[in-house]
């Protein structure tokens, strides 16, 4: 079944007066398999080199997506996205699949966002035709670099003449897409920094890209090296000039920062994270997976089995992979709230706070906070954390909660 959407220029936004349903409905599908594992990834991604039938571990996800339907009715779909893992690995025929899956449970907004995740290495003209042809209209490429020996280092198997090609075509099939870059490495300089970035933004010209400083992760190749003392990254001085740094150039390259990570022209933001960001309802379905689902009047945290062939089986069992399923409490809310909102440069409705969680924020926090730079006060009434405020955005989310 092939079927399409249209897309709005207009930026996705809030389209409902109850707190605690903001209106905004998304659906996360995880794909968990990788050809290789990066070794600054955390993320639940398995390399798998052994039979397997795609098709038939399709069938779980259309199971799964069915349970949770069952438990959401009435929702409208606004975004799709398909990550991972390495979701640009699936067959073009097997993203077709778990969407037709996804509309006979929900109705999709005619304005839906469909994303899928791709790597350079794994990207082909016809593939990507192939996912255009499913229903996909957003791609965001995991470049990480536009240096060859940063690349060899992050793990990447693509050069940087297979990135560019690999973002050129995406930008001619797609109608929006976007691609992600890593700083702040091991021995990087401002300097090196300043000349990739500027090259990064002068090929984004689709109006989004999203720039990470790297972080050392538990669990990871470079969390052990670190430990080990055999990765120096830098320090907190040499990062916050690569966050300004980040800043000023992507703001005069017309690319503000929308979120703490995240740039885009105007109308180019993610639909999909404005969901999480702006605490909206979203399923989460496939291996490691999480949803925040509002059932009865209470916002449920879900998470599947990590396991990729451990969650088909409990799928196959059971009609689902859950092994979560917690209640949130109000202050629990109210307390997500802060941190993903907090993250947003539109900021938060201390007004939906107040009716979530049960609590107002205190207006002396808000008053200290704003004495010494760190948030400000919208005329729409939202608090917002400022450019000051950002790089310590962890501790004026923990000021705020107390």
């Amino acid at each position: 079944m092939h079927w399409e959407v249209a897309l709005s220029t207009e930026t996705f936004g809030h389209n409902s007066v109850d707190p605690r349903s903001n209106g905004l409905f998304g659906v996360y599908v995880h794909w968990p398999f990788c050809a290789a594992k990066c070794p600054y990834c955390d993320f639940n991604s398995h390399v798998h080199r052994g039979e397997f039938d795609e098709a038939t571990y399709v069938e779980s996800y259309a199971a799964e997506l069915a349970h949770f339907a069952k438990q959401t009715p009435g929702r409208t779909v606004q975004s799709i996205f398909f990550g991972g893992g390495t979701p640009s690995l699936m067959d073009p025929r097997s993203v077709e699949g778990i969407l037709n899956a996804i509309s006979k449970h929900w109705v999709i907004d005619p304005r839906a966002e469909i994303t899928l995740e791709a790597n350079p290495t794994s990207v082909e003209a016809e593939r990507f035709r192939g996912y255009r042809s499913a229903g996909v209209n957003r791609v965001s490429l995991g470049v990480q670099s536009l240096r060859e020996g940063p690349l060899a280092e992050l793990g990447r198997r693509h050069s940087v003449d297979e990135a560019i090609a690999a973002v050129r075509l995406a930008q001619s099939i797609f109608p929006r897409s976007s691609f992600d870059l890593i700083y702040s490495r091991p021995r990087q300089t401002l300097d090196e920094w300043q000349d990739e970035l500027t090259e990064a933004l002068w090929l984004a010209e689709a109006g989004h890209v999203s720039l990470y400083q790297l972080t050392i992760e538990m669990g990871t190749r470079y969390y052990d090296l670190f430990r080990a003392g055999k990765l120096k990254m830098p320090d907190e001085d040499l990062s916050a000039d690569f966050y300004e740094m980040t800043q000023e150039l992507t703001q005069k390259a017309g690319l503000p920062a929308y979120e703490i990570s995240n740039h885009a022209r105007p109308g180019q933001e993610s639909r999909h994270n404005l969901i999480y960001w702006r605490y909206g309802e979203y399923v989460g379905v496939g291996p490691g997976a999480h949803g925040r689902l509002l059932i009865n009047n209470q916002r449920h945290a879900t998470a599947t089995e990590k396991m990729p062939f451990d969650w088909q089986k409990r799928v196959q069992a059971r009609g689902h992979g859950m092994v979560t399923d917690d209640i949130l409490t109000w202050e629990e809310e109210g307390d997500e709230l802060l941190v993903m909102g907090l993250r947003l440069r539109e900021g938060i409705d201390p007004r939906r706070f107040h009716k979530i969680s049960g609590r107002a924020i205190s207006e002396r926090q808000i008053n200290e906070l704003r004495s010494i730079g760190f948030v400000e006060t919208l005329p729409n009434g939202f608090i917002r954390v400022t450019d000051k405020g950002w790089p310590v955005l962890d501790a004026v989310v923990a000021d705020l909660a107390a």
